[in-house]
C-alpha cells in the first residue's frame, strides 16, 4: 500500500480537501491528480505517488488536511477482485453508506472531540441546531460525517432550530467562497496578534520612469512592481529586523529576502506570490519572475511553493487607482508589509539653482506598515528613507 500524504510546501498554511478526483476502486497512474487541497491561498492538485488502485479514502471532502497528512491510500495490487473487496470495506470511505451497516454502535465523540467535526458537519450542526455529542458518527473511528447529520434531520431525531426571521436575501448578494472566509479569518487574526504602526513618506519616481523609458526603446519592457521589489529588497541592509519575525524568545532574522507581492484576482480576492531571495537576483531577472508568477496566479495554476516563505510583502494597490493605504500585515512570520499608491504626477517645491521652485513630477505616496513588537519608528523611517532614495537616485540605463 502506498500513502498519499498533503505536501509539506504548504508551510502551515491550512487546508481542506475540496474534492477527490478518483473514487475508491478507480485505477490510477503514477502523477494522474488524485485529490484537490484549497487554502486561502490556492487551489492546488496532489498527484499519485505511483500506480494502482485508490483503496481507501482517509481525509474526505471538507476535512482539514495539515502537511504531511495522511490523504488516502493506492494499491499497487492490480487484481480487479482485490480492487472490489477494498471498495467494499466499511471503513474505506469516512462518509461511505456502507459504513453505516458497520454491526455494532460506534460511541458519539462527546464535548472533547468537537475538532474532529469537518467543517461542513460543523455548519450544518450550527444550522439546524444539533448537537453532536448526541449523534452516534458512522465515519471512521466514529467521526461524524455530513451523511450522519443528514439521516438525523431526515429522521426527526434531530431538534427543530428555534424560529428565526427570514434573513433578507438580496439578488445581488455575493455569497462568501472559501477564500473569501480565509481572508477574513486571517485579516482579524493578524489585527488581533500584532500592534501594526504606518509610517507615509513620498516618493519621486522620475529617476525610474527614464530607466524604464530607455529599457523600453531598447525593447526590455519592465513594470514599475520591479523596481519597486528591487529596491525594497536592497534598502533591508539599513534595518535588517523588517526582514524578520516575531518569535517569544528572540526576534528571527529571515537568512533570505523573500518577498510576497499581492495580485489582486478581481472578485474572487487576492493571492501573494514570492520572489524568492530578491536581494539575489537582478533587476531583469525580478522583472521575469514577476511576470511569470503574475500570469499563473491569474491562470490558476500557482504551487503551493509559490505563495509560501515570504518574508516581507509588497502591496502595489496604486495600479488600481488607490492614492494611499495602510495594508495589514497578513502573515504572522513577517514584520512589515509596504504600501505604494497610484503614481501620478504632482507639484513638489524644489530648489533650483538656490532657488525654490514649483516642478512637476511623477509621484506616490509610499507607506511601510510595522509590526510594532518586531520594528521601532526609527528603524521603520531608516528603511523608508533608504527606500525611496534608492528609487530617485536609481542610475541611467
Amino acid at each position: 500500500m502506498i500513502e498519499v500524504r498533503v505536501p509539506d510546501e504548504q508551510e502551515g498554511t491550512k487546508a481542506v480537501v475540496r474534492a477527490w478526483l478518483k473514487a475508491i476502486g478507480d485505477q490510477v497512474a503514477e502523477n494522474d491528480p488524485l485529490v484537490e487541497l484549497e487554502t486561502d491561498k490556492v487551489t492546488q492538485e496532489v498527484p499519485a505517488p505511483a500506480a494502482g488502485v485508490l483503496a481507501e479514502i482517509v481525509l474526505d471532502t471538507d476535512a482539514e488536511a495539515v502537511p504531511g497528512a495522511l490523504l488516502g491510500r493506492i494499491s499497487t495490487e492490480s487484481s480487479p477482485a482485490q480492487a472490489g473487496a477494498q471498495e467494499a470495506t466499511p471503513s474505506a470511505t469516512p462518509g461511505n453508506a456502507a459504513a453505516a451497516a458497520a454491526p455494532g454502535p460506534r460511541p458519539a465523540p462527546g464535548n472533547g472531540h468537537e475538532t474532529r467535526l469537518s467543517p461542513s458537519v460543523r455548519r450544518a450542526c450550527q444550522q439546524h441546531g444539533i448537537d453532536p455529542t448526541r449523534i452516534q458518527g458512522t465515519g471512521r473511528n466514529g467521526r461524524i460525517t455530513r451523511e450522519d447529520i443528514d439521516r438525523a434531520i431526515a429522521g426527526g431525531t434531530a431538534p427543530a432550530p428555534a424560529p428565526a426571521p427570514a434573513p433578507q436575501v438580496s439578488p445581488h448578494d455575493i455569497p462568501h467562497d472559501r477564500m473569501r472566509l480565509k481572508i477574513a479569518e486571517n485579516m482579524v487574526r493578524a489585527v488581533a496578534e500584532a500592534p501594526h504602526v504606518t509610517a507615509l513618506f513620498e516618493a519621486d519616481f522620475s529617476a525610474v520612469a527614464a530607466h524604464k523609458k530607455t529599457l523600453a526603446e531598447r525593447g526590455q519592457k519592465l513594470s514599475y512592481t520591479a523596481y519597486i521589489v528591487k529596491a525594497a529588497a536592497e534598502a533591508m541592509a539599513v534595518a535588517p529586523a523588517i526582514n524578520g519575525r516575531w518569535e517569544p524568545d528572540r526576534i528571527a532574522i529571515s537568512p533570505t529576502i523573500d518577498i510576497g507581492v499581492g495580485t489582486a484576482l478581481g472578485d474572487k480576492g487576492l493571492v501573494v506570490p514570492v520572489v524568492k531571495d530578491a536581494a539575489a537576483l537582478s533587476l531583469e531577472q525580478i522583472g521575469a519572475k514577476l511576470d511569470d508568477l503574475t500570469r499563473r496566479a491569474r491562470d490558476g495554476q500557482l504551487t503551493g511553493a509559490d505563495v509560501s516563505g515570504g518574508s516581507f510583502t509588497i502591496s502595489n494597490h496604486g495600479v488600481s487607482g488607490s492614492l494611499l493605504a495602510a495594508p495589514i500585515i497578513l502573515h504572522a512570520g513577517q514584520a512589515a508589509i509596504l504600501g505604494v499608491g497610484k503614481l501620478e504626477k504632482r507639484v513638489a517645491v524644489r530648489q533650483i539653482e538656490g532657488e525654490d521652485a514649483m516642478v512637476i513630477l511623477p509621484m506616490a505616496y509610499v507607506t511601510l506598515t510595522i509590526d510594532h513588537r518586531v520594528v521601532d519608528g526609527h528603524q521603520t523611517n531608516a528603511w523608508l528613507t533608504r527606500f525611496v532614495e534608492i528609487l530617485e537616485s536609481w542610475p541611467a540605463a
